[in-house]
């Protein structure tokens, strides 16, 4: 008797924010076919609290359906949002939550409140869904019977915005956001404002005018959002001598160890550790593009200064000389190549339906070094828009940073204090507003309100794909997540969790057209690229982090023993096996077809983003037109029939026809 050995891969369905996105793909086609979320796309895996899969079906039922699991998600691990969906937790983000509602507990019956021991932080990578983790976490500790009050405490403004926005989306007025001291001052001494969302700054500033209040005496969780560098300072001492009974957790995707920590400032509040406590949860940049929460990067570092004799753009070393970096020759070069690979580096020729409306391709930004270098672009993109009668939608951003040496491992903050800036800095950007009015029929300016009012407004724009580049110093570059962008270029030095955090704004799940990040450096950051991989994933990161080669791609490749075919290999066994003009009969040769030019679909939308694919697609159009009329007529021919419970043979292969949107083919 024959013996077989059954390898099951167990998922289940987590009806993530992830579905949003990819659900805006074909929801015709879904209605039409009743298919909605039961695909595998949506699924999720189960995982320990070390993120290491449960995906042998025992064992994922005897630990995901223990009736104590099973109960504790349903009953606390679960967010009905604002929209009438309903989000299922993933497993870290179910540890992260356990494990802080433990350290309250746990240190609380040891007396241990009001120091580092009652607290920690959480390691978890920027995209991870960090914002649903704290709303959770902040929602069951008020629910702790000795808890009188949840801060969350943000670094900015506009991430005080962003937050009230998104704890808005989970639960309707859930949080008590503070738009002043004055309200801080107020929710604090509300008994039912159980929740409260605020800045460091306030919170510093309510702490300055009142040496005495009853709040001190208060059992309070503080979780700090994003808990960077510029939180370990006087404003972080301020507020743990200030309140007595209290645990503080921060949570974090680019954790300040000592390999990464100033050697100035206060000494006992150099590392995350110092300033929090324990590492309490962990969930690296490696284990989110394992799990497919978000995307790997693509990387190009163009050349920017060249020899006599250099070829255009050959990847050199760049001169680190700000007077060259600077000057107006390369800013004009910069920005002609910006332009002449922008719709190739953000897929202008690819098509699918964003919020009901039918997008091209996605939009970008662009980071500069300094407020100066930012004008500069401005302009020179405003000339040869104008000279090449180009229509691109341009915008910029920028406000005073308290901290104008930019260091390259982290991102100053920068505020709506625009009255501190220099009378050319703010009369520039005064224009850029005014341009951008007269674009979006808008009413800003610089003064504080407005000005506030126009980083909100531009933040929406953004998001709906409204703005094609955006150029900014340090705004935008930490806690902004827009699915449309896709292209980060940078014209700064980077370094550390600086260069994580700037990155990963590209790398959010849109669809299956956005297949990666992609970042084009005109400086030369390789090395600081692998450094910040291996100090925020591991040592062998780069290979999970990083796309593979142009050839890796073209030609095949081996991962971990298996061998990856590569797109010249399969294009060679579809011209010989499918020869244009044959008939395919049978159901497996259907399903092979189908099969080979899925992958060709998956590895040309790949491709395009190098510059090495353009003369080397094999096929000529026509060829390639006449292929794609046969995928497209199987399509039609074996998708599921609205009015028929006939098992069709699709519900076992994958068609990707959002990718061949990115075709024109009149049909």
């Amino acid at each position: 008797m024959s013996q077989y050995n059954i390898i099951t891969a167990t998922e289940y369905y987590s009806n993530t924010t992830r579905e949003a996105h990819i659900r805006e793909f074909g929801e015709s086609q879904r209605r039409k076919s009743k298919r909605t979320s039961n695909s595998f796309e949506f699924t999720s895996c189960w995982a320990d609290g070390n993120n290491k899969v449960i995906a042998d079906l025992v064992d994922f039922t005897k630990t995901f359906f223990a009736k104590h699991t099973l109960l504790n998600i349903l009953t606390r691990f679960c967010v009905f949002t604002s929209e009438e969906l309903l989000l299922v937790m993933r497993p870290y983000q179910i540890a992260a939550t356990e494990r802080i509602l433990s350290r309250i507990e746990i240190s609380s019956n040891y007396k241990k409140t009001g120091t580092t021991d009652a607290g920690g932080y959480i390691w978890h990578t920027t995209g991870s869904g960090k914002t649903l983790t704290s709303f959770k976490t902040a929602q069951l500790a008020t629910e702790l019977e000795s808890i009188d009050k949840v801060l969350f405490v943000v670094d900015r403004k506009d991430l005080d915005y962003q937050t009230v926005k998104e704890y808005d989306r989970f639960q309707k007025d859930a949080a008590n956001g503070s738009k002043s001291t004055r309200q801080l001052e107020k929710n604090l001494a509300d008994p039912n404002a159980r929740i409260i969302v605020t800045t460091i700054q306030k919170l510093d500033i309510f702490i300055g005018r009142n040496k005495v209040h009853d709040i001190y005496k208060k059992h309070v969780v503080i979780i700090f959002d994003e808990c960077h560098r510029s939180q370990f300072g006087d404003m972080h001492r301020s507020i743990i001598n200030a309140f007595k009974q209290y645990h503080l957790f921060g949570f974090t995707g680019t954790p300040i160890f000592s390999k990464n920590a100033e050697t100035g400032g206060i000494p006992a509040l150099r590392t995350t550790e110092q300033a929090f406590g324990d590492k309490l949860h962990t969930y690296t940049i490696v284990d989110a593009i394992n799990d497919g929460n978000i995307l790997p990067f693509r990387i190009d570092f163009v050349n920017t200064v060249k020899e006599k004799d250099d070829i255009k753009y050959k990847k050199v070393k760049a001169i680190d000389d700000e007077k060259v970096m600077n000057s107006t020759k390369r800013v004009s070069e910069i920005v002609k190549y910006i332009l002449e690979h922008f719709e190739q580096k953000t897929k202008r020729n690819s098509f699918y339906t964003l919020k009901g409306q039918r997008m091209a391709g996605f939009n970008s930004i662009f980071t500069v070094s300094s407020i100066p270098m930012a004008m500069k672009y401005y302009e020179q993109f405003r000339k040869q828009l104008n000279e090449k009668n180009k229509n691109l939608t341009i915008a910029t951003i920028f406000s005073y940073s308290a901290n104008e040496d930019d260091p390259e491992d982290a991102l100053p903050d920068e505020g709506f204090e625009n009255n501190k800036l220099d009378k050319s800095s703010r009369d520039f950007l005064e224009a850029a507003i005014a341009d951008y009015n007269t674009a979006f029929s808008t009413n800003y300016d610089t003064s504080s309100d407005k000005f506030q009012n126009y980083y909100k407004d531009l933040s929406q724009r953004v998001k709906d794909r409204e703005i094609d580049l955006l150029i900014v110093v340090n705004m935008f570059l930490t806690g902004f997540d827009a699915t449309t962008l896709n292209t980060l270029w940078v014209d700064k030095n980077l370094k550390q969790h600086g260069l994580i955090q700037a990155y990963s704004r590209t790398n959010r799940i849109l669809n299956s057209v956005k297949t990666f990040g992609n970042i084009v450096c005109f400086r030369d950051l390789k090395q600081a690229t692998a450094d910040a991989i291996a100090l925020f994933g591991d040592k062998e990161a780069g290979g999970v982090v990083l796309l593979k080669t142009y050839s890796d791609y073209y030609n095949g490749f081996t991962h971990n023993g298996e061998q990856n075919q590569g797109y010249a290999e399969i294009i060679a066994e579809l011209t010989d096996r499918f020869p244009l003009g044959a008939q395919i009969l049978g159901e497996e040769m259907k399903k092979e077809f189908i099969r080979l030019y899925g992958a060709i679909m998956r590895l040309r939308n790949i491709l395009t983003a190098f510059d090495d694919f353009e003369g080397n697609e094999i096929l000529n159009s026509r060829d390639f037109q006449d292929y794609q009329s046969v995928y497209i007529d199987l399509y039609q021919e074996l998708r599921p029939k609205t009015d028929s419970d006939k098992e069709n043979i699709n519900d076992d292969i994958i068609f990707e026809i959002e990718l061949i949107k990115q075709i024109e083919v009149n049909i």
